[in-house]
């Protein structure tokens, strides 16, 4: 698809704004201490578990006739599985009429858990592995924690019908580990793994080693481009859908960079607070609150900085031809009182 047919559909997609993907922030309590995390999650959060109740009353404001084919609610957190109420969340969404997924570290989940969960009806699971042992361990703050993903990994994988892939976050550490990580995913019979940078929020902001050069985020578009190009089995390889890549856009994607944030996607945070993805700015990009607003009359009626991105031409992006692909990049790169994005994959990739 050309430039002027997907700009065409994504000028569909946003006029239409058809809620099919949602995420709850069902703890913030988590079992790691990852060196990346935007949330700053700990085992002890200061932020209790939202009732299941609350979230439900959330979302059953969603009229029947306004629950498209294939609507999934995602758990995420923190970690979800700390939550002993996680097969009755599973039930109550899938009660409704929804699909559900889950976002996971992968430590807790063993061969018991797997068959809760399908048991539950999950339909799609995504679990994190970031590098060899000693770089997921360093990664993840916890020794042994590679091990417990790669059990969780041959798990999922081997299960028929769910909807699985794995995600990768690559920082200066583990883009020398990306040949082994990829021969370790398919050895397993992982079905897809996507790899993704990280932006310098949360604990990232201040650690060096999680930001890629130039150099680096072109050796890791050649490296994507190379497995699609060649495969070596069956497992697809693919990028994030994080920020416009310019030339390198249709050698590592299926479809072209398109933020889907507030157009399709919303959340409904720890503390009530509705969003689109939830590492995007709490703060600054909330539109309302479950506690004190009717959600789905918040996602039809709110969500218009979202859909109209003409304020994102500032900074490096005022005069930037390509605006109209990139829009700003992904709203999650607009964090706090920034002028502009705070990373932008087209210029590091293509600058001459």
């Amino acid at each position: 698809m050309n430039d002027f047919l997907f700009r065409l559909f994504r000028n569909g997609e946003t006029r239409l704004h058809e809620l099919n993907y949602l995420f709850w922030e069902c703890t913030t309590r988590c079992n790691l201490h990852c060196r990346h995390c935007g949330s700053d999650c700990t085992m002890g959060s200061r932020d209790k578990d939202m009732p299941l109740e609350d979230f439900l009353g959330a979302l059953d404001t969603i009229p029947e006739s306004h629950r498209p084919k294939g609507f999934t609610v995602v758990l995420t957190g923190g970690e979800p599985l700390l939550r002993p109420d996680i097969t009755t969340i599973g039930r109550e969404i899938k009660k409704r009429g929804f699909g559900w997924s889950m976002v996971s570290n992968g430590y807790f989940y063993d061969e018991k858990m797997h068959h809760l969960l399908m048991g539950a009806g999950m339909g799609a699971l995504t679990i994190s592995l970031d590098g060899l042992e000693d770089s997921h361990d360093w990664m993840r703050g916890h020794a042994g924690s590679f091990q417990r993903t790669v059990r969780a990994i041959k798990t999922a994988s081997a299960q028929r019908g769910l909807n699985f892939d794995v995600v990768t976050c690559v920082n200066k550490r583990n883009i020398r580990e990306l040949e082994e990580i990829h021969s370790t995913l398919e050895s397993l019979g992982t079905p897809q793994w996507r790899l993704f940078t990280i932006i310098p929020i949360g604990r990232a902001a201040s650690d060096p080693d999680m930001i890629l050069s130039k150099e680096e985020m072109t050796r890791l578009m050649e490296f994507i481009a190379l497995k699609r190009k060649n495969p070596s089995g069956k497992m697809v390889t693919t990028f994030s859908c994080e920020g416009y890549l310019g030339k390198w856009e249709s050698q590592v994607r299926d479809t072209p960079f398109f933020c889907h944030a507030g157009i399709n996607i919303a959340s409904v945070l720890i503390d009530g607070r509705i969003n689109a993805c939830p590492n995007i700015d709490r703060d600054a990009f909330s539109e309302g609150n479950i506690y004190s607003d009717n959600f789905y009359e918040v996602w039809m009626n709110g969500f218009k900085r979202f859909r109209d991105r003409d304020w994102a031409k500032r900074g490096i992006c005022t005069q930037c031809k390509q605006f109209r692909n990139c829009l700003g990049g992904g709203m999650h790169n607009w964090h706090g009182a920034c002028e502009e994005p705070l990373t932008c994959h087209y210029s590091l990739l293509n600058a001459e």
